[in-house]
């Protein structure tokens, strides 16, 4: 099965681009501007978490 680069890359960038909207706005400015930092700097970090936690389910069904 061929894959596109979309396909294979659209989640990575993506990822980086929120890290990169969260990092400048950090730098920016304060109080709206932290929250958007905060936010975009998290959701990456929970989207590891969520992944991480199913493949370690589905490693524990196969056993």
């Amino acid at each position: 099965m061929r894959r596109g680069l979309w396909m294979i890359f659209r989640w990575p960038l993506l990822l980086a681009l929120l890290s990169f909207l969260g990092l400048f706005s950090a730098l920016v400015g304060d109080e709206v501007y932290d929250l958007l930092s905060w936010l975009s700097l998290g959701v990456p970090l929970l989207l590891v978490g969520v992944v991480w936690r199913r493949m370690l389910q589905a490693n524990r069904s196969r056993l």
